[in-house]
Protein backbone atom coordinates (compact mmCIF):
# COMPACT_ATOMS: atom_id res chain seq x y z
CA UNK A 1 0.00 0.00 0.00
CA UNK A 2 2.66 2.40 0.83
CA UNK A 3 4.34 1.99 -2.39
CA UNK A 4 1.35 2.34 -4.45
CA UNK A 5 0.82 5.79 -2.61
CA UNK A 6 4.73 6.82 -3.25
CA UNK A 7 4.75 5.80 -6.53
CA UNK A 8 0.95 7.80 -7.16
CA UNK A 9 2.63 10.85 -5.47
CA UNK A 10 5.85 10.71 -7.62
CA UNK A 11 3.61 10.46 -10.77
CA UNK A 12 1.49 13.30 -9.81
CA UNK A 13 4.50 15.72 -10.68
CA UNK A 14 3.50 15.46 -14.30
CA UNK A 15 0.16 17.31 -13.13
CA UNK A 16 2.44 20.48 -13.90
CA UNK A 17 3.06 19.72 -17.47
CA UNK A 18 0.03 21.10 -18.58
CA UNK A 19 1.04 24.46 -16.43
CA UNK A 20 4.56 25.02 -17.90
CA UNK A 21 2.45 24.45 -21.25
CA UNK A 22 -0.07 27.05 -20.37
CA UNK A 23 3.02 29.14 -20.01
CA UNK A 24 4.20 28.29 -23.65
CA UNK A 25 0.53 30.00 -24.65
CA UNK A 26 1.34 33.07 -22.34
CA UNK A 27 4.63 33.39 -24.28
CA UNK A 28 2.80 33.24 -27.72
CA UNK A 29 0.10 35.99 -26.22
CA UNK A 30 3.20 38.19 -24.77
CA UNK A 31 4.54 38.09 -28.37
CA UNK A 32 1.58 39.01 -29.95
CA UNK A 33 1.27 42.13 -27.58
CA UNK A 34 4.95 42.59 -28.38
CA UNK A 35 4.57 42.83 -32.29
CA UNK A 36 1.03 44.69 -31.84
CA UNK A 37 3.08 47.89 -29.87
CA UNK A 38 5.37 48.09 -32.77
CA UNK A 39 2.75 47.76 -35.70
CA UNK A 40 0.99 50.60 -33.44
CA UNK A 41 3.52 52.85 -33.60
CA UNK A 42 5.18 52.45 -37.39
CA UNK A 43 2.83 54.09 -39.27
CA UNK A 44 3.32 57.28 -36.72
CA UNK A 45 7.23 56.92 -36.43
CA UNK A 46 8.08 60.27 -37.76
CA UNK A 47 4.98 62.22 -35.72
CA UNK A 48 5.58 60.82 -32.18
CA UNK A 49 7.57 62.57 -29.87
CA UNK A 50 11.28 61.00 -28.31
CA UNK A 51 9.80 60.77 -25.10
CA UNK A 52 6.66 58.81 -26.45
CA UNK A 53 9.16 56.54 -28.20
CA UNK A 54 11.31 56.05 -25.32
CA UNK A 55 8.41 55.08 -23.25
CA UNK A 56 7.41 52.47 -26.29
CA UNK A 57 11.19 51.12 -26.17
CA UNK A 58 10.90 50.37 -22.66
CA UNK A 59 7.64 48.77 -22.62
CA UNK A 60 9.05 46.41 -25.32
CA UNK A 61 12.53 45.99 -23.23
CA UNK A 62 9.35 45.05 -20.52
CA UNK A 63 7.88 42.81 -22.28
CA UNK A 64 11.04 41.24 -23.54
CA UNK A 65 12.24 40.64 -20.00
CA UNK A 66 8.92 38.86 -19.00
CA UNK A 67 9.20 36.57 -21.82
CA UNK A 68 12.49 35.69 -20.44
CA UNK A 69 11.59 35.06 -16.62
CA UNK A 70 8.88 32.82 -18.57
CA UNK A 71 10.85 30.57 -20.80
CA UNK A 72 13.31 30.19 -17.87
CA UNK A 73 10.66 29.25 -15.47
CA UNK A 74 8.88 27.51 -17.59
CA UNK A 75 12.01 25.11 -19.17
CA UNK A 76 14.13 24.89 -15.52
CA UNK A 77 10.72 24.69 -13.99
CA UNK A 78 9.75 21.36 -16.10
CA UNK A 79 13.26 19.68 -15.86
CA UNK A 80 13.66 20.31 -12.21
CA UNK A 81 10.24 19.02 -11.23
CA UNK A 82 8.60 17.14 -13.86
CA UNK A 83 11.05 15.05 -16.16
CA UNK A 84 14.55 16.31 -17.96
CA UNK A 85 14.37 17.54 -21.48
CA UNK A 86 15.52 14.92 -24.16
CA UNK A 87 16.40 17.35 -27.02
CA UNK A 88 18.01 15.96 -29.65
CA UNK A 89 20.71 18.30 -30.49
CA UNK A 90 22.77 19.30 -27.97
CA UNK A 91 23.54 22.18 -29.91
CA UNK A 92 20.13 23.17 -29.27
CA UNK A 93 19.93 22.79 -25.78
CA UNK A 94 20.52 25.91 -23.14
CA UNK A 95 23.95 26.20 -21.13
CA UNK A 96 22.06 26.59 -18.39
CA UNK A 97 19.62 23.87 -18.46
CA UNK A 98 20.22 21.49 -16.23
CA UNK A 99 22.21 22.91 -13.94
CA UNK A 100 19.76 25.72 -12.80
CA UNK A 101 18.33 24.25 -8.85
CA UNK A 102 15.35 25.79 -7.50
CA UNK A 103 17.64 28.21 -5.71
CA UNK A 104 19.24 29.52 -8.48
CA UNK A 105 16.13 29.66 -10.06
CA UNK A 106 14.30 31.79 -7.52
CA UNK A 107 17.30 34.09 -7.20
CA UNK A 108 16.94 34.75 -11.19
CA UNK A 109 13.16 35.07 -10.84
CA UNK A 110 14.14 37.88 -8.23
CA UNK A 111 16.39 39.48 -10.17
CA UNK A 112 14.31 39.09 -13.21
CA UNK A 113 11.75 41.10 -11.11
CA UNK A 114 13.55 44.07 -9.77
CA UNK A 115 14.82 44.45 -13.89
CA UNK A 116 10.91 44.66 -14.77
CA UNK A 117 10.40 46.77 -11.79
CA UNK A 118 13.47 49.19 -12.81
CA UNK A 119 11.73 49.70 -15.99
CA UNK A 120 8.56 49.94 -15.04
CA UNK A 121 9.43 53.06 -12.50
CA UNK A 122 11.51 54.14 -15.43
CA UNK A 123 8.28 54.17 -17.20
CA UNK A 124 6.59 55.95 -14.46
CA UNK A 125 9.37 58.72 -14.35
CA UNK A 126 9.20 59.48 -17.58
CA UNK A 127 5.57 60.18 -17.71
CA UNK A 128 5.61 62.02 -14.36
CA UNK A 129 3.24 64.75 -15.29
CA UNK A 130 0.29 61.76 -15.42
CA UNK A 131 1.21 60.46 -12.46
CA UNK A 132 -0.38 61.43 -9.43
CA UNK A 133 2.51 61.91 -6.25
CA UNK A 134 0.72 59.60 -4.12
CA UNK A 135 1.08 56.79 -6.78
CA UNK A 136 4.83 57.59 -7.53
CA UNK A 137 5.36 57.11 -3.73
CA UNK A 138 4.03 53.45 -4.06
CA UNK A 139 5.56 52.72 -7.04
CA UNK A 140 8.84 53.32 -5.15
CA UNK A 141 7.96 51.85 -2.22
CA UNK A 142 6.70 48.70 -4.28
CA UNK A 143 10.34 48.45 -6.31
CA UNK A 144 12.70 49.27 -3.11
CA UNK A 145 10.64 46.19 -1.69
CA UNK A 146 11.78 44.15 -4.47
CA UNK A 147 15.01 45.19 -4.49
CA UNK A 148 15.62 44.59 -0.27
CA UNK A 149 13.71 41.34 -1.18
CA UNK A 150 15.31 39.94 -3.46
CA UNK A 151 18.87 40.93 -1.90
CA UNK A 152 17.74 39.37 1.23
CA UNK A 153 17.22 36.14 -0.59
CA UNK A 154 20.76 36.09 -2.32
CA UNK A 155 22.50 36.74 1.46
CA UNK A 156 20.29 33.93 2.85
CA UNK A 157 21.40 31.77 -0.01
CA UNK A 158 24.76 32.72 0.43
CA UNK A 159 24.65 31.92 4.71
CA UNK A 160 22.77 28.57 3.78
CA UNK A 161 24.75 27.15 0.91
CA UNK A 162 26.63 24.36 2.07
CA UNK A 163 30.07 23.36 -0.61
Amino acid sequence: METVIERLIYASRWVLAPIYLGLSLALVALGIKFFQEILHVLPHILAIKETDLVLLVLTLIDLALVGGLIVMVMLSSYESFVSRLDLASDSDKLDWLGRMDYTSLKNKVASSIVAISSIHLLKIFMNTPNVAESNLMWYVIIHITFVVSAFAMGILDKLTRHH
